[in-house]
């Protein structure tokens, strides 16, 4: 394989090429290095992987000696990982997109990185998000905008814009993303990548995120069956985070290929009554064919789910105002406007207010579990857009807003309230030649049946040797 093959290559197929020693692990990591370094400053998907070079090259080295001399290795051993801006990395730089904490250099991995590191993955570097991931948007005041590799003038989507980014253009195989509100999804939507937002709790964090549960870490891959893998590692319960659920993760790797034949599928084109680029509901419509011929029984539905309009722009507002209102007086002229804007209505919402809607988000539960008694999966877009310019928070033909991108990117957030998993497949392109994603939602806590639905799909419709031209 030339170099790029190798960055471009699944985790899945580069394994047994370094257990059987047909590949070095220190050629592979060399490999994706010197992609990082040639294509990165088109992308801004990496933010300290220059920092991260040297110790990823050392482990790499160690990686070898351990197959050479015929030592236990770990389920992922030699291969390379990126990990989101936000998460907490022993010894590399942490920064959350924010000049608050741009020297910030945590003494202790998030579990999730722990387990990574324990499986034999060397980490290559972090990769960018928007200040404290506030928007589903890349661009931040630190680290700057990252640039979709399908066209350099678009947005990746947010928060996860590195990941996503890293991803489509053959950055290595495997990285992390985290999902408040879509963040895993809509970048894995925009740059034509898979992305998995698993069960709240199924994977722990630490810190845990104080927002009312709603943050999900996930992977974002090329290919389901490397998602699958990431999972079988990073999901399971962790003391450092009371939260995480009791219970070890199911075989998603075993499994993973079993098909969807039989299962009940609901399709809602619009969740009842969002609005979608026509666009973007033609590829996705198309898309939903596929599960017909995989051999579930597919029904269009009307979703009849609980209006959150407000309940997201009351939480989403208040989270962030409760978690870094106090450092405006000091750090105003450094944060991103929008996200000063955000924090600043969050400071108007009243106790009271509040309250009434996280009693009115737990309510919002009544109103989703009676589809998924009857269904086991949701399609709907990921997206209600594609990928638009950088630079804005809105695309030209939406309404405007100081902060507010919710409109756009409204299928997201409501899985994040119930705790569901979800996932963004590849679906297909605009005219243009930008990805368009299709969620599939699952039951709570069915993550196996989620990644089943995406690999068949995957087979069905293959996009994973499509790729952007960025090099």
């Amino acid at each position: 394989m030339t170099s790029t093959e190798l960055c471009y290559s699944p985790a899945t197929k580069l394994i047994p090429l370094i257990r059987s020693k047909k590949l070095s692990p220190v050629e592979l990591m060399k490999a994706v290095l010197e992609r990082i370094e040639k294509v990165n400053p088109k992308l801004n998907a990496f933010c300290t992987s220059t920092i991260t070079a040297d110790d990823a090259l050392k482990g790499a080295r160690a990686a070898e000696q351990a197959v050479m001399k015929k030592k236990k290795l770990g389920p992922i051993h030699g291969i390379p990982f990126s990990i989101k801006d936000l998460a907490f990395t022993k010894g590399v730089r942490t920064m959350s997109g924010s000049h608050i904490f741009a020297d910030r250099v945590p003494d202790h991995d998030a579990p999730f990185v722990r387990r990574l590191k324990d499986a034999g993955g060397i980490l290559t570097g972090k990769t960018t998000s928007p200040e404290f991931g506030w928007k589903a948007l890349s661009g931040c005041p630190l680290t700057g905008d990252t640039h979709n590799p399908w066209n350099l003038a678009m947005n990746t989507g947010g928060s996860s814009a590195g990941a996503g980014a890293a991803a489509a253009a053959g950055l290595g195989p495997l990285h992390q993303g985290s999902d408040g509100a879509g963040s895993i999804r809509v970048p894995s939507s925009f740059c034509g990548v898979f992305g998995h937002k698993p069960s709240y709790g199924r994977v722990p964090q630490w810190p845990v995120s104080n927002n009312d549960y709603t943050t999900h870490n996930g992977p974002m891959t090329r290919t389901v069956a490397d998602s699958a893998l990431m999972m079988s590692i990073m999901a399971g319960p962790d003391d450092w985070d009371r939260t995480s659920l009791d219970a070890a993760p199911e075989d998603y790797v075993g499994k993973l290929n079993r098909g969807i034949k039989g299962l009940r599928v609901a399709w809602s084109p619009n969740l009842d009554n969002l609005p979608v680029d026509p666009e973007i509901a033609a590829v996705v419509k198309k898309a939903v064919g596929a599960f017909k011929e995989l051999g579930a029984k597919v029904e269009e539905v009307q979703t009849k789910f609980a209006d959150t309009h407000d309940m997201i722009r009351i939480m989403w507002g208040a989270h962030y105002a409760g978690a870094w209102g106090s450092y405006l007086p000091k750090w105003r002229d450094k944060m991103d406007p929008g996200f000063v804007a955000c924090i600043e209505d969050g400071l108007k919402v009243s106790v009271a207010e509040y309250i009434d809607m996280r009693g009115k988000k737990i309510i919002h539960w009544d109103s989703v579990r009676p589809l998924f008694e009857k269904y086991d999966l949701l399609l709907t877009p990921s997206v209600s857009v594609a990928a638009f310019p950088l630079g804005r928070l809105n695309p030209e033909h939406w309404p405007q807003h100081a902060w507010d991108w919710l409109p756009w990117a409204s299928f997201s957030y409501p899985f994040n309230f119930t705790g569901q998993p979800a996932c963004s497949i590849p679906a297909g392109f605009t005219k243009a030649g930008l990805p368009v994603g299709l969620q599939v939602v699952g039951r709570r806590f069915a993550d196996l049946t989620v990644l089943q639905a995406a690999a068949a799909f995957e087979k069905a419709r293959p996009w994973q040797d499509t790729r952007p031209e960025v090099d």
